[in-house]
């Protein structure tokens, strides 16, 4: 199993030189973060561009291969996580719109998979918990039906990261619909299409204490990639606040090996249901933030607790 990165965690970083990092450290994949070009930074580790989409060139596509192979790092998956969801028609307008442009890059580009989330709305008007996810699913359908036919169209791989993106701005609903074994379930019985399927990542089940091993065997077929990523708890905030927070202040973002994620069993499951290909370490980590070369020790760091259970 390759172990690479996501490339979100480099803002101030060219591609030229993350994959330079990534060569001369061993790394074998990289996910490329492909936000608009230009946009102003949503969020923390968003709004990054490893990969200008709206102007991909054949000679691009070229250098781009070239590059790839040389310094044997594969490109795994092309990454864009915004809220194709939003309440706003034009913001959600907008960003369905890159996102087919994200799907046409991979197809250019021969990357089989886009890693993104599905979104959710922000209102949150129904009577009671299962009216609005429900109500919320009507939303789903109204979009993701017709992405998932664009992007099998051009025989790319839709893989959904099951992160809440639930924030003090964003509490108590989140950004992103797609949270649960519950809710994916759902929406793959609506889109059973097999261009439809996960990012992996362990760490946001961690708050939400849901099974993520059980969820490895239950969702085996619809795992297209992997993100490594850890999650500690603030034990204080837990016992302050209590589950009626929904996460809020208690989730710590950690790299592999510095959070409760048990590492050996993960790689133990995707090798037991037959996956065999990448796991790139999502770095969110404040205690190895504020510099590049603090970010490259982290993701070192990862690397190194994750090449004990994998060959």
């Amino acid at each position: 199993m390759k172990i690479g990165i996501m490339s979100a965690a480099f803002p101030t970083q060219s591609f030229e030189q993350v994959l330079d990092f990534l060569s001369t450290n061993g790394f074998g994949s990289v996910e490329l973060a492909c936000w608009p070009a230009g946009a102003s930074r949503d969020r923390k580790y968003g709004g990054v561009v490893h990969l200008d989409v709206e102007s991909l060139s054949a000679t691009q596509v070229d250098e781009i291969q070239g590059l790839s192979q040389e310094k044997c790092v594969e490109i795994s998956a092309l990454g864009y996580y915004p809220n194709p969801l939003h309440d706003d028609p034009e913001h959600r307008a907008r960003v369905i719109g890159h996102l087919k442009k994200v799907i046409l890059a991979a197809e250019k580009l021969d990357i089989g998979v886009v890693g993104t989330f599905t979104g959710r709305p922000a209102t949150l008007t129904a009577r009671n918990w299962q009216e609005t996810i429900d109500s919320h699913f009507a939303e789903f359908l109204k979009v993701w039906p017709d992405l998932i036919k664009f992007a099998a169209d051009h025989n790319v791989k839709i893989a959904i990261e099951h992160c809440p993106m639930l924030w003090y701005d964003t509490w108590p609903g989140g950004d992103n619909f797609s949270y649960s074994p519950a809710i994916l379930s759902r929406t793959f019985e609506a889109i059973p299409d097999e261009h439809f399927g996960i990012m992996y990542d362990p760490s946001h089940f961690i708050w939400q204490q849901i099974d993520y091993i059980r969820f490895i065997y239950d969702f085996k077929d619809r795992i297209f990639c992997v993100h490594a990523q850890d999650m500690d708890l603030d034990e204080e905030m837990c016992y302050q606040h209590g589950i009626l927070s929904a996460g809020i202040g208690v989730q710590q973002r950690r790299v592999p090996g510095m959070g409760r994620v048990n590492w050996h069993e993960v790689v133990k499951a995707l090798y037991n249901v037959g996956y065999n290909w990448v796991m790139n370490i999502e770095h969110e980590d404040p205690n190895w933030e504020g510099s590049v070369d603090q970010v490259q020790q982290g993701f070192l760091l990862g690397k190194k607790h994750l090449e004990g259970f994998t060959v």
